[in-house]
């Protein structure tokens, strides 16, 4: 039962990591631009974190094995369809509309299952602690894999990779069962869901307008505040007149769960728009390939399976707002050290100290993130704060790639510039994530569980 629930998190967490040493490749072929890969990969995290929450209430309604069933025939849809691309659009249908759906409903199942398969707690941690870990590899390992696969064949074969692990998936599903009945009676909050996305939408497309139209991305801007305005004075509607809304309010009551978001977001926004920006530059100004590219990333990548593996320990030692802090300290070093290393220096090698650090740094916050805002609930409440921490952190990752992304875009007539501007800018939301750590109460530890738990 494990193996494909962890095979899961796994391609998911590959496929949002994989395109960034792609971008030559799939510009040339293509005969698109640098912002136009960087839309395709903006929008499948967007899309991910646009429809998490509706897809995790969509379980109950249909069945945790159907959505898990369907999310597999989706993604597998979309990464055939990606591997065939004769333009840009097709590859956005196929990566960032039918990926990006796919991955939505396949995340809420493979938790929601994991619980309900797992009865003792024991075991149930040790599950977690799997999936988690293969998350983590699919992560760490995406730039690398796709790399290698886009160098020795073409880009092309990493998306058939992808529908190959889905195939496998799907053989290895056959035997899970869903342990509780449907409830096709359950109602749905559609307006709450078509709200939310729109709003989101809108907010990300806004900072993607940015060297366009200065009056679309301000109205763009505007308009997704708003309609997110409009969503949560929804769910508050709903709640008062004893409907089911999409989101509780009480989840946004707890002022730690509020701050550990905000250090969520941030985390996401500084790990994937460096991922973005280091990629785009070694690649179009620097003329790497993929391969060598995803080499340069085992910097970060040895970072985050290092401090993910001392995670345990850390936890036990030392509180969660500490490693929090520790984590965004070294982060924003890391980002510095990419600013002043690689200012003259030809060799790529360069870019190791700083990525490596910024891996030390993730890998050492993410967790204690996490297990504070879940730590701010009673069980009743742990589904629906699961899916709206993922989805912060997926709209992390789409707001790092949109927003260092347009600014090394914009500047690519002067590369050297835009890097360095793309880069401290990230390291000025760390700062921000910074301060949202040192509001944290400082009592709080992990419990014993947990450690082993996420």
């Amino acid at each position: 039962m494990l193996v494909p629930l962890a095979l899961t998190q796994f391609i998911c967490s590959f496929a949002g990591s994989n395109m960034n040493v792609m971008i030559n490749a799939i510009k040339d072929d293509l005969h698109t631009t640098v912002q136009g890969v960087q839309v395709c990969i903006t929008l499948f995290l967007l899309v991910m974190a646009a429809l998490m929450i509706p897809c995790g209430k969509l379980t109950d309604r249909l069945g945790r094995k159907r959505c898990f069933t369907v999310g597999l025939s989706v993604y597998g849809l979309g990464a055939l369809v990606s591997a065939v691309a004769p333009g840009l659009g097709v590859l956005i249908l196929g990566n960032s509309i039918l990926e990006g759906v796919g991955t939505a409903l396949l995340i809420p199942p493979v938790y929601i299952l994991t619980t309900l398969l797992f009865s003792d707690m024991n075991a149930r941690a040790r599950a977690f602690g799997v999936i988690s870990g293969m998350g983590g590899v699919g992560a760490a390992t995406g730039p690398l894999i796709g790399g290698a696969i886009t160098t020795a064949i073409t880009w092309r074969a990493a998306f058939i990779f992808q529908a190959l692990i889905i195939v496998v998936i799907v053989v290895l599903a056959r035997g899970i069962t869903d342990p509780l009945p449907a409830d096709p009676a359950r109602p749905f909050d559609s307006v709450g869901a078509i709200l939310s996305a729109t709003g989101l939408v809108a907010l990300v497309g806004g900072i993607l307008a940015a060297d366009k139209n200065v009056a679309l991305m301000a109205g763009l801007l505007v308009a997704g505040a708003v309609i997110l305005c409009g969503f949560f004075a929804w769910i508050r509607h709903r709640e008062r007149t004893g409907q089911e809304a999409l989101l509780s309010t009480a989840l946004f009551r707890s002022r730690t769960s509020n701050l550990a978001l905000v250090t969520q977001n941030v985390q996401w926004i500084m790990l994937l728009g460096t991922s973005f920006v280091v990629s785009a530059y070694l690649q179009v100004v620097r003329h790497y390939d993929a391969i060598h590219t995803g080499v340069i990333f085992t910097a970060a990548t040895v970072g985050i399976l290092l401090s993910s593996v001392a995670a345990g320990a850390l936890a036990r030692r030392y509180r969660q707002r500490s490693l929090i802090l520790a984590g965004f300290v070294i982060t924003i070093v890391g980002i510095v050290v990419l600013i002043v290393q690689v200012r003259g220096h030809p060799s790529a090698w360069y870019f190791a100290p700083g990525l490596f650090l910024i891996g030390i740094g993730l890998g050492v916050m993410i967790t204690p993130s996490v297990n504070v805002v879940q730590s701010a609930f009673p069980e009743k409440l742990q589904g629906e704060i699961s899916g709206l921490s993922r989805s912060v952190s997926n709209l992390g990752s789409s707001l790092g790639t949109a927003i260092a992304g347009t600014i090394l875009v914009v500047g690519l007539s002067d590369p050297k510039r835009s890097y360095g501007v793309a880069m401290l800018v990230l390291g000025v939301i760390g700062l921000i994530g910074l301060g949202a750590a040192l509001l944290l109460p400082a009592s709080q530890r992990a419990r014993p569980d947990e450690d082993r738990h996420r």
